[in-house]
């Protein structure tokens, strides 16, 4: 029964509360700091992120709110950062892992055989239809001649 209970309180999440302020610790082997950076990131908005070094492989986290808010708001907030820290690390994983098939996409897409005109085709093309003279069919009443003139 020991090694369930010593299990289970390692997998809960700590965090230290203060005044309009909580802060946790997260472990580099657990999550990448791009998806700590990532997660901070979308909390901008919502609070001060404060991020220190405590130990090696270590980020402490410091999330504080802008307004006076009440314990079980700070443990909501905390909540939801460790959720999208989650995504984040996913998300980067599953962006690791799928690198080479957009690599993949991305040359095909850049480097196919389709015919594509230069910048100097295009200019000369342009510049074809310039001296081309074409009747644009607008009346100019000026240019018209005169019915009056025409009568008599």
């Amino acid at each position: 029964m020991s090694e369930n209970t010593e299990a289970e309180a390692s997998a809960d999440f700590t965090f230290q509360l203060s005044d309009r302020e909580i802060s946790f610790d997260v472990d580099e082997d657990l999550y990448a700091v791009d998806a700590v950076y990532g997660a901070a990131y979308l909390f901008i908005d919502r609070c001060y992120v404060f991020l220190a070094r405590p130990a090696e492989r270590k980020v402490r986290i410091r999330l504080r709110t802008k307004a006076p808010s009440p314990a079980s708001d700070l443990e909501a907030l905390a909540g939801e950062f460790a959720n999208e820290l989650l995504n984040s690390q996913l998300r980067l994983r599953v962006g690791r892992a799928t690198a080479a098939i957009r690599e993949q996409y991305m040359a095909r897409a850049f480097f196919s055989e389709q015919k594509s005109s230069t910048i100097a085709e295009l200019l000369a093309e342009l510049d074809n239809e310039e001296l081309e003279e074409e009747p644009l069919e607008i009346p100019v009443p000026w240019n018209a001649p005169s019915e009056k003139a025409s009568d008599g």
